[in-house]
């Protein structure tokens, strides 16, 4: 079990990333990549991702292995900058990691293995491990094409099915935060994840005690991450919660278009995505718009089927919020539609 120690001063210090991070889905995918667990959602994107696979994940593989310690330098906080911007700000960090904290975290990695802890990990194919441990000037940059490499595969074309479910997540978070602060936060977090003041319990492979010490939380929403929350081994780095956002339907590639969108018309349904923008229940969509609960319900169904919105549970209530493309269309046609062109067909 994982407890995570807060003082009064970390419930104020707790706080949302603005978004998926590059880097956490990118290895934790390859987590996911190699497993055969919860196929409704990963079974469809393991096989097409599968097929654009190359030696990459041979030398991933010697860094993660498929359960246990992976080193804390392959997610540095740079990544959380966003999409581009986040995974390209993140690879360039971990290409400057400190040969001594590589060194250190390589060290860790072998242990772990030693001790069983790190099943299904290859036998440090090629030398990487210890060539990287060395200070080999040309491994940090094989290490970062092979992550870039496997991201193109395996996440970009994922991305804004990802960032949905992210956003989804945060928005339920911050309707908890607005409802009843930091306690209601925690206290929404999925199953796994228990907040008996002043600790925050979690389902983990084995005992460990975090202490914040007032350093605060960064709660991280993941796609990818499944079944347990994720932290870094080393407790002096800033303190993230890696945590699974909840599923209801697989990942696919964007490619929309033709009837679907075609419904998409009038002045109520409009109004309904425009009441959406910041979250909302079907309640709240029925009043805000001025329909009944059915209809409410009825509109978002369709809007959820046009991958502009995600609903997420809330208790009893369902909440509603957009999909990127989704808030890309209220801003303007335009917009919307060059976000259909970069993922598939426009048709009108």
């Amino acid at each position: 079990m994982l407890r995570i120690h807060f003082t009064g001063k970390d419930l104020g210090g707790v706080r949302m990333a603005a978004g998926p991070d590059p880097l956490w889905e990118t290895i934790l995918s390859f987590h996911r990549i190699r497993d055969r667990r919860g196929p409704l959602v990963y079974g469809e994107w393991r096989r097409e991702t599968r097929t654009r696979l190359n030696g990459e994940t041979t030398l991933l593989s010697a860094l993660v292995p498929q359960r246990g310690y992976f080193p804390d330098f392959l997610t540095p906080a740079q990544g959380r900058l966003g999409f581009d911007a986040g995974l390209e700000a993140g690879l360039e960090a971990l290409r400057a990691t400190p040969q001594e904290r590589i060194r250190a975290e390589l060290a860790l990695l072998v242990l772990e293995r030693s001790r069983g802890t790190g099943r299904g990990q290859e036998k440090d194919p090629g030398g990487l491990l210890a060539a990287l441990a060395d200070g080999c000037p040309d491994c940090p940059g094989r290490l970062v094409d092979a992550l870039r490499t496997y991201h193109r595969a395996a996440v970009e074309p994922y991305w804004p099915h990802i960032r949905a479910r992210v956003e989804a997540d945060r928005a339920l978070r911050g309707r908890a935060l607005l409802d009843g602060g930091a306690d209601e936060l925690l206290s929404t977090l999925p199953p796994m994840l228990r907040w008996r003041s002043p600790v925050l319990e979690a389902d983990y492979p084995f005992d460990r005690e975090l202490r914040l010490d007032g350093r605060g939380l960064l709660l991280q929403p993941s796609f990818f991450c499944r079944s347990t929350p994720v932290v870094h081994r080393d407790p002096a780095l800033p303190p993230v919660l890696v945590y699974p956002v909840t599923h209801s339907d697989a990942p696919a590639v964007t490619e929309r278009g033709g009837p679907t969108l075609g419904r998409l018309v009038g002045h109520t349904r409009s109004a309904v995505l425009r009441a959406i923008e910041h979250g909302s229940t079907t309640s709240e969509l029925a009043r805000r718009t001025g329909v009944s609960l059915a209809s409410a319900s009825q509109h978002a169904c369709v809007l959820r089927e046009a991958g502009l919105v995600v609903t997420l549970r809330h208790g009893n209530a369902v909440l509603h919020t957009l999909t990127p493309l989704g808030a890309a269309l209220l801003r303007g046609r335009g917009q919307a539609e060059g976000l259909y062109a970069r993922n598939g067909p426009v048709t009108s």
